[in-house]
């Protein structure tokens, strides 16, 4: 697919691009690329293979620049990316994708896009943004999702979903670090060491810098947040537990004497007073439960019950 950067990007053939002057957009697959890659006259030979591709980046050669793409999918960021590579000079950019996500993008452009001032550097920034274009949606239910489990943990639920907040604390490190990738890229195309792109639009690529500093500052923030849920769960355990352990020791004590009780009158001896007298039983159920409710009292004045 062929693309002459207009007030929209408009379709075209393989040879409309050659002799128009104005700057395009190609997309091709790994064995088109190998196949044609002479005639975009970028002196490059980029290593089509796919599988080979980890990371989002750029490289400036010495008539070309040069990158790949992995981006990782927002309904499973656990999942695998979407990885193509791609190869620009000031003529035009040239996608080498076997994985459809670069010309989704673009359609994506094509559909809702219509410039003043068209340009290869506009487009750019046009296809970068679209990349990451549902992103602040997509941390705002996170942190709504994360907020809803603090408050389960403020109420002291009994469930509390920590396999999905370990989920969403891995969901949002590869979005981080996808984040900190295109950094990477951006500033290597506002450093614009070849000079493919035209001085006043480099601001294009600030804008874009700006917007992944925000999005990056957010994640980081909600990383923080899924560390301070786990350990406000953690602290709330263990106060429950110290709470099971205080009553479990109140108990104990409050029992205790009457244990003493039982234990002496259980020995059975032949000279015990206490054995043939007739209010013996009466007296000792008495006294229990007077050092019973007393030691209930003690603890309630004390404000460990």
């Amino acid at each position: 697919m062929f693309y002459l950067i207009e007030e929209t990007l408009r379709e075209i053939n393989r040879e409309e691009s050659v002799v128009s002057d104005k700057q395009y957009v190609a997309v091709v697959s790994s064995d088109e690329w190998k196949q044609d890659r002479d005639s975009f006259e970028m002196g490059i030979d980029i290593d089509a293979d796919m599988s080979e591709i980890y990371t989002t980046k750029a490289e400036v050669n010495y008539d070309s620049l040069t990158g790949s793409f992995s981006i990782p999918d927002r309904k499973d960021l656990s999942g695998e990316d979407s990885k193509f590579a791609f190869a620009l000079d000031e003529k035009g950019i040239v996608f080498i994708d076997d994985s459809g996500k670069a010309l989704e993008l673009i359609e994506n452009i094509q559909r809702v896009k219509k410039w003043k001032f068209p340009s290869l550097e506009r487009f750019i920034y046009d296809f970068l943004d679209h990349i990451v274009i549902d992103d602040l949606r997509l941390m705002e239910r996170y942190e709504s999702e994360m907020n809803s489990m603090y408050k389960s943990i403020m109420d002291e639920e009994a469930d509390f979903p920590s396999v999905r907040l370990n989920t969403i604390r891995s969901d949002i490190r590869n979005l981080r670090i996808h984040y900190e990738q295109l950094i990477d890229l951006g500033q290597e195309l506002e450093e614009n060491e070849n000079s493919f792109f035209k001085q006043e639009n480099i601001r294009y690529f600030r804008l874009f810098l700006n917007r992944m500093a925000r999005l990056h500052d957010t994640s980081t923030f909600l990383s923080d947040y899924t560390m301070q849920l786990r350990d406000q769960y953690k602290a709330q355990l263990d106060i429950r537990q110290n709470r099971i352990m205080t009553i479990l020791t109140v108990v104990t004590t409050i029992f205790m004497p009457l244990t003493l009780i039982v234990g002496w009158y259980g020995m059975n001896f032949q000279y015990m007073p206490e054995l043939e007298w007739r209010w013996g039983y009466p007296v000792i159920i008495a006294v229990s439960l007077i050092i019973a409710i007393g030691c209930v009292l003690f603890f309630k004045k004390k404000k460990w019950l």
